[in-house]
């Protein structure tokens, strides 16, 4: 039987009559997609010019911004009182600016002393509404100091590195001061501060506080050095500016033509005493400059008299990286025909040369002279004239080269609790024996017996290893083998500890604590801690009030000790880099230098600093450095 046709679905196809489209060749195409994807750019970019010339226009203000402020009275005219009978700062002239600066007049006083890295990360961490702030420096500006050689030669513009210290403190509704800490009045809580009016006269006020923090930083070491004022120092932003007119014009003299050959050399000769990261980094940058830049601008015979010269009294530069990493740089120095002079130690510094002393094959002292036009003295830290002064009231203060503070960052000898010190003016002072009595008093309460006549089990000795850890977090390193330095110390084989091998065993491992390094590191870890600590104090202390808990150790009571994390340490050596991170150390060329650039641009502390950063590394490489 033949199947229904008209089951049978019928497939259909449209027709249709438009011809079909004709096809270009590839040159056509190719010009057809450049003009639209230039024109598609050109749309962008205009819509992106567009843009910012709107919100240029919305920054201009026509309208006067001012209105009438409240200001109190003993704001304008502040009582006299103290030791000096000198004006008493209870209220500031902005304490009534806004209502959030209204509500922090009746809190907690807080005074941090310095904008460096310390008291920025402590202010970056603190809630506003906590505490009354007041920072107190001489500058009004952060200083990113790692990259400070570079502005030196012209790599980075100065304003590239510093940013506002207003714009940080407005962030916790605090309140700045442009003057200078005197002297502290530890018993009544009084700063001593002095400014410098419009007539050129200093004025001398105090500052009550609740607490206070002190992060003055540190001054160049001398060694006992004549002729220092021969020299230059790298330590803010207006030695940066002071160095780089004096290469500049130690190069336009070099060109005259009454300068004679040896005195050519002479201008041209640049001596650096130090071989640490910032000296090591200053002659890198400066050979980059003479060697990158020089011949663009000046005469050919400059770079072929130019000398740089690193004196170091230690066996190797950057003494403090890997070995390894050490010689490296030394090798890349010697590449660059960079001089590094080891085991050498400055005598004098006169106008026109440097002294200075080395070892010679028979272990005789050599005096050495280096005509030089330019030195730079970068040679440790020592104490400003204001940690001298308080070091000077206390007893507990035996340190010369910084003030003393306990893993609390509390400055011995101070009323517990009210003041700290941070960053390179401080050290922690890790004295584990010295507190053995208090390790022991525990124990010896619960035995009845007396701390030193008392012995304790392995069992016990693990508990005292615990509270050591608590209160000297450094020395846990140190403490992971509690089996092995129980049967160490342990002489007699009794099974059991007494109180001379305890001591004994504490003061090994007081031995081999170290100071901690005065780096931005350190203080900005500093910085964060005690943020964090006063964050909780203020957290817990309307409980410990209801609680009548106002005294004795709140601080341990309510955080932890400070615990120092080495987090590595970088050095920029010429077109190079090295790295040293806790063990892993590495080095190498323009990939390691990116590297470096990336680990500070992460750091910067602000988006407008980054953007400075990334337009001046761009400005270098296709204008050069600055001149």
């Amino acid at each position: 039987m033949a199947p229904d046709r008209l089951s049978i679905p019928r497939l259909l196809r449209s027709i249709s009559t438009k011809p079909l489209p004709t096809r270009h060749g590839p040159v056509f195409r190719f010009f057809y997609r450049s003009f639209a994807y230039t024109g598609a750019f050109i749309l962008v970019a205009g819509g992106f010019v567009l843009a910012f010339f709107i919100y240029d226009a919305t920054t201009y203000r026509e309208d006067l911004s001012y209105t009438d402020i409240p200001v109190s009275t003993e704001a304008l005219y502040p009582k006299r009182g103290g030791p000096k009978n000198l004006p008493i700062a209870n209220t500031l002239v902005d304490d009534d600016d806004c209502p959030e600066n209204t509500r922090a007049k009746h809190k907690p006083k807080l005074v941090v002393l310095g904008s460096g890295w310390g008291s920025v990360a402590l202010l970056k961490q603190l809630h506003p509404e906590d505490y009354h702030i007041t920072v107190v420096s001489p500058v009004n500006y952060f200083l990113f100091t790692p990259m400070l050689p570079s502005a030196t030669v012209g790599t980075l513009e100065l304003r590239s590195l510093v940013e506002p210290i207003r714009r940080i403190v407005q962030n916790v509704k605090g309140h700045f001061l442009r003057a200078e800490a005197v002297d502290v009045e530890l018993s009544e809580r009084l700063l001593e501060v002095k400014q410098t009016d419009a007539n050129g006269v200093e004025k001398h006020f105090y500052l009550p506080y609740d607490k206070l923090v002190i992060g003055v930083g540190s001054t160049t070491n001398a060694h006992g050095v004549k002729g220092l004022e021969n020299c230059y120092f790298l330590k803010d932003i207006e030695d940066a500016r002071q160095i780089r007119n004096k290469v500049l014009q130690n190069l336009e003299h070099a060109c005259l033509p009454t300068t004679t050959d040896e005195e050519r050399r002479r201008l041209l000769s640049f001596v650096i005493s130090g071989g640490g990261p910032t000296g090591v980094e200053f002659a890198a940058e400066l050979f980059d400059l003479l060697n990158e830049d020089l011949g663009r601008s000046f005469p050919k015979i400059l770079r072929n008299e130019i000398s740089v010269h690193v004196i170091q009294s230690r066996g190797h530069i950057l003494n403090t990286y890997d070995e390894a990493l050490s010689k490296y740089a030394e090798e890349r120095f010697a590449h660059d025909q960079v001089e590094v002079l080891t085991n050498s130690r400055v005598k004098e510094v006169q106008a026109d040369k440097i002294l200075f002393t080395q070892k010679g094959e028979q272990g005789e002292t050599i005096t050495k002279e280096l005509p030089m036009g330019f030195c730079l003295w970068s040679t440790g830290v020592a104490q400003t004239d204001f940690c001298k002064r308080i070091a000077s009231k206390l007893e507990n203060q035996n340190n010369r080269h910084a003030l003393e503070t306990d893993t609390h960052l509390r400055l011995n000898g101070s009323p517990l609790g009210s003041v700290y010190a941070i960053g390179d003016c401080s050290t922690v002072q890790n004295n584990v024996a010295d507190h053995l009595v208090s390790f022991l008093r525990t124990l010896a309460y619960e035995k009845g017996k007396d701390p030193e006549k008392m012995t304790i089990s392995f069992k016990e000795w693990r508990g005292v290893a615990q509270r050591v850890k608590k209160r000297f977090p450094q020395a846990s390193d140190h403490l992971r083998r509690l089996d092995k330095l129980f049967e160490q110390y342990d002489k007699d084989k009794s099974g059991t500890l007494d109180f001379g091998e305890m001591h004994e065993l504490l003061l090994q491992i007081d031995s081999k604590l170290t100071s901690l390094p005065a780096t931005a590191q350190r203080a900005h870890q500093q910085g964060q801690y005690l943020g964090r600590k006063f964050n909780k104090l203020a957290q817990a202390a309307p409980g410990l009030q209801a609680n009548e808990m106002d005294y004795g150790d709140l601080d341990d009571a309510v955080y932890k000790a400070f615990e120092y994390k080495h987090l590595g340490s970088l050095a920029y050596i010429g077109n190079s880099a090295v790295f040293d991170f806790n063990g892993l150390s590495f080095s190498g060329g323009l990939l390691a230098v990116y590297l470096w650039r990336s680990v500070y641009f992460a750091q910067s502390v602000s988006f407008r600093t980054r953007v400075l950063l990334a337009m001046d590394w761009s400005k270098r490489a296709m204008f050069g450095r600055g001149e």
